[in-house]
Parts: C-alpha cells; structure tokens; sequence
C-alpha cells in the first residue's frame, strides 16, 4: 500500500497537461461514467460526499472490508466498505491507494435523478487535483497541481474568487451572507439537486424566519436516511460564496440541522450557472458564470405527489401538501390517479415524472381524473406557487 500510494503521488506530481473527462448532464445532477474494481457504473459526482465512492450494493465490487458510518443533513447510518484496488474517471485512471468505496442499498437514487445511476462520486476522488467542472461543455478538467487559481483576478461580476473556510477535510464550506448582516456556512454540493438546502433553526437564528411561525405548504424530501418534512422558501436578496443573488427559492428540512459544521449545501440548481475550479490544496474556487443567471423561480405546481406503487399495480398519489390546489379540490391520500390530461398513466410513471406532469405556468390548469372506490371523478387543479416568503426582515433591521 505505501509502494502504492507514493506511485499515486508521483503521478499526480509528474502531470504536465489538463485531463479531461466528459460526463453527462441529467434533470438535477452530473453523472460520470466510471470503473471500481473492473465493474463499470454510472456515478452522480456529489461535492457534498465527502468519501471517494458509494455504489448500489447489487453492484459487484468485492468483498466488503468493514464498515463506516455516514451522515446527512438530518440523522447518521452504517455501511458497509470495500477496499478500492482501482478507479477510472472516464479514460482516467485515479490513484486509489488507501481509497475506500461505501456500499448499500440505493433502490431509489436512479428514480430521484431520472436517469440510470449506481452511486455517488465523491470529494476524496479529486481533491488531490485541482479540478474545473465545466458545466458549459460537460467535461471535467483535470490540471496539474502547478495550476496557481489564486494568481487569477476576479472582476465581480462574472468572475469570482472564493475562499474555503478551515472547516473539516471532508466538505467545501464556505459563507453565504444574508440582509441581517448575518451568514449561513454552507458546503458546496453538487449531490444537492435542489438550489440551496439548509434547517427551520437555521433560517430562525440569521434572522429570515420567526420562532413562533409555522411555515405552509409542508411536503417531503428524499434524503440518505430517510423521508423528512420540507418547505420551500423565497429568499431576500443574498450573496452565495460572494456571489450575489437577487432572488432564490431554497428548500428548507423542518428539522433542526445534524451538523455543529455546516447549515446546510448549496446545490446544483446554483452550481450548473457556472464553470467553477476547486483548488483544495489552496482553499481557493474560481466561478466563472457562463449563463448570465445566478438565481432561481418558484415553480408552479398542484400539491398533488404520485407515482406506481408496486404493491397495488396502481399509479397512486402518495401526497397531498396542505393550502394546496389538490388539497382545496379534495384529492386524498391513496386515491388512484387514471389519467393527466387526458393521457393514461403507465406502470413507468415514477414520483419524479409525476412531480414534472404536476408542474407548469402559473395559473396554467391540469386536468388529473382520480377513482376512489370505484368512483370517478375530474378535477381540474390550477398551478399556483406554494412557497413560503422569507420574513422578519423589519422586525431585525
């Protein structure tokens, strides 16, 4: 393993040219394609993992070599490890010596994405390079550990120059600052599909929402331990890793935040704006914003979540979110959903595809026909915007 390691070293040390490895761009994340252990998969690269690979454990990568334990924005699990022998980005082969892969069940990750997916690709996997995410011509670059991002000069307005925080060896954290004059220390996270995520405690403590106020429209996200409670936010006007914002919608867990560390991540809906470089050794990111955007816009929807569930055979909604559309028009919880504008919904209809035939323009109306007990009936839900305004503003200034 020593003999290993410093052959790893050595080639990272004798790289003279950018390496370039292509990945593809899906509804909420990149995915690369990869080798672990001779076993080819599809990775989503997750910033926000801190490990250097997890893959489904129906994917064969060798007998497990322990076990670790992980966590997330709300809670901690164990896994099981498997020792790395090797790995290759694309063409490129990663020096691995004392990598570990992580593996368990990731039934839904390919869903939650909507595109086919074995794992996550992590931090630990290129933190020893200094790595461009070239969102504009879907490449990662690879440059020699020569390459001096601080030596850039940024002119603020399309060009940045973000320092990481001396937090942990794991995470990218860095400030995102808030109209009270307070901050927010957030993790970069490509893993994230949502613009920016952080806690209820979180929001109360910076000033943007009250103690004592209950927020609406309620529904639930997917994270690695579970299900939990979540609400959308419009946020002031901000600035995100110096970065500023006019206006974003974040997702906000209900739950007080599981990290002494961090608040929370900004995501991919942030991050696919940019051309970004990550240097860790120097604690230094360059964004380059390519698109002209910085922000994001509520989207319409009914309030109305479904898919196929495999136990009935039939598409049915899971959720109703309260205020809603679909709540003031009386769908319940367990109806089964026969048709979306006139079209009949197959056995494939995931949660995510159904999310996106929920979504559309404001005030745009979707027809859904619902059977409940043998009983039909039509209901036509229109989109409006269910997210919470951002508060407390007045009170703290």
């Amino acid at each position: 393993m020593i003999v290993a390691a410093a052959l790893g070293a050595l080639a990272l040390r004798s790289q003279v040219a950018p390496i370039e490895i292509p990945f593809r761009i899906a509804d909420d994340a990149l995915l690369v394609d990869a080798t672990v252990n001779d076993s080819k998969v599809a990775l989503v690269f997750d910033t926000g993992f801190g490990g250097s690979v997890l893959v489904d454990e129906t994917v064969d990568i060798g007998p497990a070599a322990g076990t670790t334990v992980l966590r997330d924005f709300v809670g901690e699990f164990e896994a099981k490890t498997v020792k790395i022998t090797s790995l290759k980005l694309g063409p490129v082969t990663i020096p691995s010596a004392a990598m570990m892969a992580i593996q368990e069940p990731l039934e839904g990750m390919t869903e939650g994405y909507n595109m086919h997916t074995d794992g996550l690709i992590g931090l630990n996997a290129i933190k020893n390079y200094v790595t461009e995410f070239d969102f504009e011509h879907q490449k990662l670059i690879l440059y020699p550990r020569s390459t001096d991002i601080t030596k850039r000069v940024p002119d603020g307005k399309k060009t940045f120059l973000a320092k990481l925080l001396p937090i942990g060896n794991t995470s990218m954290q860095m400030l995102v600052s808030v109209p009270t004059g307070r901050t927010m220390v957030m993790a970069l996270d490509t893993g994230n599909s949502f613009y920016a995520t952080t806690h209820r405690d979180v929001l109360e403590r910076v000033g943007l929402w009250p103690n004592d106020k209950d927020p609406q429209f309620m529904k639930m996200s997917g994270i690695a331990s579970g299900q939990v409670d979540s609400w959308n936010l419009q946020m002031p006007p901000l600035k995100v890793f110096g970065i500023p914002v006019e206006n974003s919608v974040w997702s906000i867990i209900d739950l007080p935040s599981g990290s002494a560390e961090s608040d929370g991540t900004v995501g991919f809906e942030f991050l696919r704006n940019f051309n970004f470089t990550v240097d860790f050794e120097r604690r230094r990111i360059w964004f380059e914003n390519f698109t002209g955007q910085t922000g994001n816009d509520p989207v319409a929807e009914t309030g109305l979540f479904g898919g196929y569930r495999d136990k009935t055979g039939k598409v049915e909604v899971w959720r109703v979110m309260p205020n809603s559309p679909a709540a003031k028009a009386g769908i319940k919880k367990g109806d089964e959903v026969i048709s979306v504008d006139d079209k009949e919904l197959a056995g494939a209809t995931t949660f995510r595809k159904f999310e996106t035939l929920m979504q559309g323009d404001l005030g745009t109306t979707v027809d859904v026909v619902i059977s409940r007990g043998g009983n039909l009936m039509r209901y036509d839900l229109k989109r409006a915007y269910l997210v919470n305004e951002a508060t407390g503003l007045a009170k703290i200034n």
